[in-house]
């Protein structure tokens, strides 16, 4: 396969239907970001007290995730959903860092803390998984040759 061949088959890919992968993280992140509305309060609760609007940024952030999420699932949109929700997991690194001071502080039972803790890296992971599935590094090395 020549160089044109595999940019063609790479193409065709990024315009097919959504992988499995794709629809799987659209599904997570439009699940997530329903449950800022039926729960705002949940959310609302883990906002660190520094900063302000915490409905509002509750509403910004369920809307950006079901956005980002509607986003993977459509070819034209799916890199730019990509960077969305990298972006919204590095937004909402306060909130879980709140969640496990304020567990620390609650003197909440080991088990807790410790999955408080593990969410943390978590969300390196799930960075990566919207790196791949949005196709990010495919884009990267698109614009590179260019």
């Amino acid at each position: 396969m020549d160089h044109t061949e595999r940019h063609d088959a790479s193409k065709s890919h990024r315009t097919a239907g959504p992988t499995f992968s794709q629809w799987l993280l659209a599904l997570f992140f439009i699940g997530a970001g329903i449950m800022h509305f039926i729960f705002p309060q949940a959310y609302i609760s883990i906002m660190p007290p520094w900063l302000g609007w915490h409905a509002m940024l509750v509403l910004i952030s369920g809307i950006a995730e079901c956005a980002g999420g509607v986003g993977m699932l459509w070819a034209p949109a799916r890199r730019y959903a990509g960077w969305g929700l990298m972006a919204l997991c590095v937004a909402v690194l306060p909130a879980n860092v709140q969640m496990l001071i304020d567990a620390v502080a609650q003197n909440k039972a080991g088990w807790v803390i410790l999955l408080l803790v593990l969410r943390l890296p978590l969300q390196l992971l799930l960075m990566q998984w919207i790196w791949r599935a949005a196709e990010l590094s495919s884009k990267l090395a698109e614009a590179h040759k260019r």
